[in-house]
């Protein structure tokens, strides 16, 4: 995806004033009124940036109880179409949403030189 990252603008007398911000642009887990991506700007130990975790614990969470009520009713022999229809929809939201924290820590441990398999260790 190409999306437009944030700048932080200054005040100067060269251009337009954008410089790049020092920092790496972290993709947060929620969208603008008009569905564009939103990023925050800045060293992650702020106010937006703990929100932001929350939201991503609470979307992962949330994330974990559908698959268990996912592995329910698909045991169950007589779900309904509607039921599998709302299900389906439940499913594809919250991988929508963990998609987009994978990428947004994919993007933060790129900018601290680290590939995201790096996260898991020795684990195989």
């Amino acid at each position: 995806m190409n999306h437009d990252i944030a700048k932080q603008f200054e005040p100067s007398s060269e251009g337009d004033g954008a410089v790049e911000h020092p920092d790496a642009a972290r993709l947060l887990p929620w969208s603008s009124a008009d569905g564009n991506p939103c990023y925050l700007l800045g060293d992650g130990t702020g106010h937006v940036s703990r929100v932001a975790e929350d939201i991503e614990r609470l979307q992962l969470g949330m994330a974990d109880e559908l698959i268990g009520h996912a592995d329910g009713l698909l045991a169950c022999q007589g779900a309904s179409d509607r039921e599998l229809r709302f299900l389906a929809r439940g499913l594809t939201d919250c991988l929508r949403d963990v998609r987009r924290v994978a990428e947004s820590r994919g993007e933060r441990l790129r900018a601290v030189g680290r590939s995201p398999d790096d996260e898991g260790g020795d684990e195989v």
